[in-house]
């Protein structure tokens, strides 16, 4: 459910030149126009976005019924071709040979920008190689909307998508993103959130900061930022809050990890002398607040390298 327009939007009066203004600008024909549409509310749409949907000659789409919904929405009536992740080179096929008949072409997924994990990218790549141009239109994208609305303030940032489904594969991913500066930007399905929130709590540290943006620019949008060891008590004290399709977005490492590596082995070093292996991890992550887990690794790879150096 999408919420309604507030009464503080721009009046047709002076809308109406805006519109004049945008139709002023370049619209090549034999183009295809990457178009981003609403993640939720339909007031998100932009102008020049609504001006290339009304003049394009069709509009390729994740699903021609959903498309369609909206377009009607906005008083418009397109013709519509599929271009979904399972027919995406056929569809290029099919789109490259009309806009080489110089037809202009609307490219637009479900929700949000296309080509960013959805649809869109094999075809864009397929009529670029064909010589053929394409043009970006900006505009609404879950990420860069969780992001600003997050207050995590490292420089940079790394768009990671939705997380492998197989429990390994899950696994390997996150634990090669463990030493990564920049804010981690994760998607997640509502089925799969509560799976999702357990596998970080593993991965990473307990005090990274976590933020969960559900359901944006709709009705029951929520932003909520917690420290990871406190994200699995949220999630489940209200069964509300595994609705809804997420943006999750995770604090990168800090920039002093060698230091804190360095710190950790300086430990390790200290305890091996006197404990196991695994009571030296275990006081070690007391002391530090690093995973156990990595740090048994460390660890044996120390214990290992000073019995290849001859020690006891």
């Amino acid at each position: 459910m999408t919420e309604p327009l507030a009464s503080s939007t721009i009046p047709y009066s002076r809308v109406h030149p805006l519109m004049n203004e945008v139709a002023q600008q370049a619209y090549p024909t034999a183009t295809l126009y990457v178009v981003p549409t609403p993640i939720g509310n339909t007031g998100d749409v932009t102008l020049r976005a609504l001006h290339v949907l009304e003049m394009a000659d069709a509009v390729a789409c994740e699903d021609t019924r959903n498309t369609a919904q909206l377009l009607n929405r906005y008083g418009l009536s397109k013709n519509l071709i599929a271009a979904h992740q399972h027919n995406e080179r056929e569809a290029a096929d099919k789109l490259i040979s009309r806009l080489q008949a110089g037809e202009r072409i609307a490219l637009v997924s479900d929700a949000g920008t296309p080509a960013v994990s959805d649809p869109g990218a094999r075809i864009v790549d397929a009529v670029r190689r064909a010589g053929l141009r394409v043009v970006p239109l900006p505009g609404a994208c879950a990420a860069i909307a969780a992001l600003s609305a997050s207050g995590l303030v490292d420089d940079r940032f790394h768009f990671i998508g939705f997380l492998p489904s197989k429990t390994k594969q899950r696994e390997t991913l996150l634990a090669s993103l463990c030493d990564m500066h920049g804010t981690l930007i994760f998607y997640e399905a509502p089925h799969r959130i509560a799976d999702m929130v357990k596998a970080l709590a593993v991965a990473f540290e307990p005090e990274r900061e976590v933020v969960f943006a559900r359901e944006l620019t709709k009705l029951f949008e929520e932003v909520h930022r917690c420290k990871l060891s406190e994200a699995e008590a949220w999630l489940s004290a209200d069964t509300h809050r595994e609705k809804g399709e997420f943006v999750v977005l995770l604090q990168g490492a800090p920039e002093d990890v060698a230091e804190q590596d360095a710190d950790a082995a300086r430990i390790l070093s200290i305890l091996l002398e006197e404990c196991s292996v695994k009571q030296a991890a275990t006081l070690a992550a007391k002391i530090t607040g690093a995973k156990k887990n990595a740090l048994y690794e460390m660890a044996l790879k120390m214990q290992a390298d000073s019995c290849g150096n001859g020690e006891p």
